[in-house]
């Protein structure tokens, strides 16, 4: 039975270094919750504390009202699948799944019978006798998963599973685990530093950064409303246009930038005039017309040149630059005409588009 898991002003340390800092932090029962971070900012050690690898310095470890603190990791049932796939190269892919369940001391016709459903959910039936050595990369994932999910784990533990597969595997195994928990239920939570796992899987997602957790939302928020300007820079591409708050009020305000005043109309932080900022733009908000458009204007017009085109079939990537400011702009669907390095170019900003972070 899936159970939430929930965090109280949890510490660990190794050393002088505070992998894991006072976080608190509740993955509600059934959810698919992602943490998300940089190397090093101590989501592994989070996600080993919650296997029990690692016990909390201080603080609290709770699966819906029991406290695991002291709970050694076999009596937790979790299951667990790894960046590097942890299987016995010796065994077969079945011996491999069984493992779990010969530990927990099933008959021989139940643990065929999980087995056999195991193998079914994560699309691998025909391989049972197969010796796991000869499998490619994304079966051996396959075979991590299942034998994790065999023991009907109360919260199934990710750390990068998918990682180490080329992109198109990777997209396949995102929409696989994706439609396995929503079969399933089970609470999962997923550890990595890669943003398009996190954006286009999680329920909820948690960005930390040093040992702490910065935001917490749903994939739509956390991208369109982001803290700070590192979990702007982190989750998605951005541009970053220094200013200084001209006049804020209402969720509008005026920034006076290097490249001109910018308008705002999404403004979630508190800001004052002179509160220097962060203009956060993302790539795909920026919008190409030539410099000899004419017609409607927009919110915030900039004039800027092109210094490269990197044409990638059903997108268009445009390095510019702009007052010194180096900026890039995406252009969906691009047809046979093309901006080139050296054009001049306007570029129409709408002012929901311009999110002033505090700097």
């Amino acid at each position: 039975m899936a159970v939430s898991v929930e965090l109280t002003h949890v510490t660990k340390a190794f050393d002088t270094t505070l992998a894991v800092n006072d976080v608190s932090l509740k993955i509600e029962t059934g959810e698919f919750f992602f943490l998300l971070g940089p190397s090093g900012c101590g989501k592994s050690t989070f996600l080993r504390i919650v296997a029990g690898f690692y016990k909390p310095d201080t603080g609290e470890l709770r699966f819906d009202d029991t406290v695991m603190n002291n709970v050694p990791p076999h009596q937790r049932n979790t299951g667990m699948v790894f960046q590097n796939y942890a299987l016995w190269p010796h065994m077969s892919v079945a011996e491999n799944i069984e493992y779990g369940l010969t530990l927990r001391k099933l008959d021989k016709a139940e643990r065929n019978e999980k087995i056999t459903r195991a193998l079914e959910m994560v699309q691998m039936e025909g391989y049972h006798d197969r010796a796991v050595n000869t499998l490619s990369g994304g079966q051996q994932q396959r075979i991590a998963l299942a034998r994790a999910l065999v023991i009907e784990p109360s919260v199934l533990l990710l750390d990068e599973p998918i990682s180490n597969l080329d992109a198109a595997l990777r997209q396949q195994m995102r929409d696989e685990i994706k439609q396995i928990h929503d079969r399933t239920n089970i609470t999962m939570f997923y550890v990595t530093h890669d943003q398009v796992d996190a954006l286009s899987m999680a329920d909820r997602m948690a960005i930390m950064q040093d040992g702490v957790i910065i935001q917490v939302g749903t994939p739509r928020e956390v991208y369109q409303f982001p803290k700070n300007a590192f979990v702007a820079s982190f989750v998605g591409e951005t541009n970053f246009i220094s200013g200084k708050v001209e006049q804020a009020s209402n969720g509008s305000a005026t920034i006076d930038t290097p490249i001109g005043t910018l308008r705002s109309e999404t403004v979630y932080h508190e800001l004052t005039t002179g509160t220097p900022v962060q203009c956060s733009i993302r790539p795909e908000s920026l919008i190409i017309n030539s410099a000899q458009d004419s017609g409607s204007q927009p919110e915030n017009r900039i004039t800027a040149k092109v210094t490269a085109v990197n044409y990638l079939g059903r997108i268009e990537e445009y390095q510019l630059i702009a007052a010194d400011i180096p900026l890039k702009a995406v252009h969906y669907n691009p047809g046979t005409e093309t901006k080139k390095p050296g054009d001049t170019v306007q570029l129409a900003i709408s002012a929901a588009a311009v999110l002033p972070l505090p700097d």
